[in-house]
């Protein structure tokens, strides 16, 4: 059993515990934050045994195997670096980095020291981002050209009002804001497919009324960009007035497409007219009835084995990240270059975001 110690304790530190637990390979025995309180309250409702507000001490007396980071971004290096040369393996929140030099200075001390690091990019390992997985292994798509991803942001939801109705939120201190918060679960799915040199074009604006408040204004809530390579083409739309609240990903490769919803945990085949005429015009949609049949009773069989619950697929990178510390020949659940990708991109957009008028 892993000895795990988490750095944060604000409300996405209650899925890490749960989840390091139900992996059955770690055991969470301590936790830190600067705040006494945050860190009494989670290691009370947890029953956590270490507690402490430094972490220089909670390295130095707890003897930890992997520090789980969750705090906000801009803190991420310094805690990442302390805990490695302390000879700890690293978890990430997302987003991993404030910029991509600080991703880079991570993963850089990572190397130095030996040791494992990833980040919590869980909806790649999400029912439907597997199965995609196996298709483009066994080359059922063909080479990719272009990705259509959407992503929807509730900004009446718990999260939402916190970040509206705290202009102190650290949110508001990102260089993109709320974009740079979410960004990550867009573009950690088409990274894999997007080379080092591409192009990004940008367009940022906030629909919703004015409140007044300067810092709550300067947020934009709707972001459309496009991102190319030369070959491949990627599209995202982040939108916090789109109903429903979406989550999708279209993959279109040389020989099928397919369509994926993460919040329903589908995957489907785009429809395809094989037959002429209206006759042909018939057919499809029956096919993809059946094709959506077919997930729906995939899903009820999860269901009844207890894998369907919100945080399943940070149960499946977790598990694969640990296999990799236990293992020194093990693989990186998510790659380096793809870690480092999505902060150049994210970096890329929020630039491209502030040269607009």
């Amino acid at each position: 059993m892993l000895r795990i110690g988490i750095v944060g304790c604000g409300k996405i530190a209650d899925g890490h515990v749960e989840q390091i637990r139900a992996t059955g390979r770690g055991d969470v025995v301590a936790v830190c934050d600067r705040e006494p309180l945050m860190v009494e309250q989670l290691a009370e409702r947890m029953r956590i045994p270490g507690r402490h507000t430094d972490l220089a001490t909670m390295l130095a007396n707890e003897r930890l195997d992997v520090v789980h980071v969750a705090t906000p971004p801009d803190s991420h290096l310094p805690i990442a670096r302390q805990a490695m040369e302390a000879g700890c393996h690293v978890f990430m929140e997302k987003p991993f980095a404030l910029t991509a030099d600080e991703a880079a200075a991570i993963l850089d001390c990572a190397r130095a020291n030996g040791r494992r690091v990833s980040v919590n990019y869980l909806y790649n390992f999400e029912t439907p981002g597997l199965e995609l997985a196996e298709l483009l292994d066994a080359g059922r798509l063909g080479d990719i050209v272009h990705l259509d991803t959407h992503y929807g942001y509730n900004l009446s939801g718990d999260y939402g009002l916190a970040v509206m109705g705290d202009p102190g939120h650290w949110v508001h201190r990102l260089p993109g804001k709320l974009f740079h918060n979410v960004l990550d679960h867009v573009l950690a799915k088409i990274v894999p497919h997007i080379g080092d040199d591409f192009s990004v074009r940008t367009c940022a604006f906030r629909r919703r009324p004015a409140t007044g408040n300067a810092m709550v204004d300067a947020m934009p809530d709707e972001l459309r960009f496009l991102v190319h390579d030369g070959k491949v083409t990627a599209n995202g739309l982040i939108s916090a007035h789109g109903r429903p609240v979406a989550h999708a990903l279209k993959v279109v490769g040389e020989r099928d497409s397919v369509e994926l919803d993460y919040a329903a945990r589908t995957l489907v085949h785009s429809a395809r007219q094989n037959q002429p005429s209206a006759i042909g015009r018939l057919f499809p949609a029956w096919v993809q009835s059946g094709r959506f049949a077919r997930n729906g009773v995939r899903n009820l069989r999860r269901f009844g084995r207890h894998e369907f619950h919100y945080f399943q697929p940070m149960r499946v990178l977790l598990t694969r990240f640990y296999d990799a510390v236990a293992d020194d020949r093990g693989v990186d659940p998510i790659p380096h270059a793809h870690i480092l990708r999505v902060c150049r991109m994210i970096d890329a957009i929020v630039a491209d975001i502030g040269r607009q008028p």
